[in-house]
């Protein structure tokens, strides 16, 4: 997989919203999934990865409008607002894995929409490589909206719950 980018931001703004290693993951996930392109676009940096059989290609604007993170596939397109900073947390994983809503599959969901977290409260947990990872509210609030399913693959950073800062 070849990887070109076509256009950077200051390297000082590229340092502080995105590093190598991260682009290097972001490259080695659409290479390893069946995504056709990526692309996220954090304060002033744009960074869109493109898989054209085989081959990646990264672009990264100076100036985006917005902060969001978009994951597209073949079916659809999802976008998580993170300008809501102030009254809203999005909580992100942490690792590439399928994520479990549960312990395990008799048991009741560990949080839902509309229910109150601490910042210890376990949400989810993201089986990695055979390990289970218990995954944390990190803020005390209400959960606004799930944005995945149980048993549904995630990536390393894709937004996992939208909560409400109380």
């Amino acid at each position: 997989m070849a990887i070109s980018i076509l256009s950077l931001c200051a390297a000082s703004t590229i340092g502080e919203v995105l590093d190598l290693h991260e682009i290097q993951q972001l490259t080695n996930l659409l290479k390893d999934s069946n995504l056709h392109e990526l692309e996220i676009e954090r304060g002033n940096m744009r960074l869109k990865i493109v898989n054209h059989g085989g081959i990646a290609h990264a672009h990264e604007p100076a100036a985006a409008q917005q902060s969001q993170i978009i994951i597209r596939d073949d079916k659809a397109a999802h976008a998580v607002n993170l300008d809501d900073s102030e009254r809203y947390h999005i909580i992100k994983s942490p690792v590439v894995g399928t994520f479990y809503s549960a312990p395990s599959p008799e048991a009741p969901d560990f949080v839902a929409k509309d229910v109150p977290v601490d910042v210890n409260s376990t949400v989810c947990v993201i089986e990695a490589m055979k390990v289970m990872n218990e995954i944390q509210a990190e803020v005390k609030g209400i959960i606004a909206e799930v944005l995945v399913q149980n048993g549904q693959p995630v990536e390393f950073g894709q937004p996992l719950f939208k909560v409400k800062k109380l």
